[in-house]
């Protein structure tokens, strides 16, 4: 059952979304491949510090964090990952590393990719290892109020 903060919210604000269940997985590039849906599409959210308070970086499932492009973009002092044990008990509603990109539901700031703004749909976990949740990119834009920047880069 996807986050029940996160289905509320998208009927609250007239969201349409769709459902997408998968076997269970733990990193990005297998939820894409489970859920069948392209890496370029898969929203991954990697929990970083910037100036060490606790943020979302979203990004393609396919694409890696560039720190100093990060860093250089916000114009912050230090952006570092953020361990699992700094994030865990922020996400009370979620499996651990399954949280959706919705810092505003968690009183934290999200940064997207540009590149993931390019797409029309967008899908992310949905609080669980098994589920994911897909809505067009302007209404994740307009509900979750991401700062849109340049920060990844593609792996060979």
């Amino acid at each position: 059952m996807p986050a029940e903060k996160l289905t509320e919210y998208f009927e609250s604000h007239d969201v349409q979304y769709k459902l997408i269940e998968h076997e269970p997985v733990y990193t990005a590039q297998e939820t894409a491949a489970s859920a069948r849906i392209s890496g370029k599409e898969l929203a991954k959210t990697v929990m970083v510090k910037v100036d060490g308070k606790l943020a979302m970086a979203v990004l393609p499932a396919s694409q890696r964090v560039n720190f100093s492009a990060f860093k250089d973009a916000t114009g912050a002092s230090e952006v570092l990952l953020a361990s699992e044990r700094e994030f865990k008990d922020a996400f009370p509603d979620c499996e651990l590393g399954a949280m959706p990109p919705f810092g505003n539901l968690y009183g934290m700031q999200v940064y997207v990719d540009e590149s993931l703004s390019e797409e029309m749909v967008v899908a992310f976990c949905a609080g669980t290892h098994s589920e994911l949740v897909q809505i067009s990119f302007q209404d994740f834009e307009r509900l979750a109020q991401p700062v849109i920047i340049k920060f990844s880069w593609q792996p060979e």
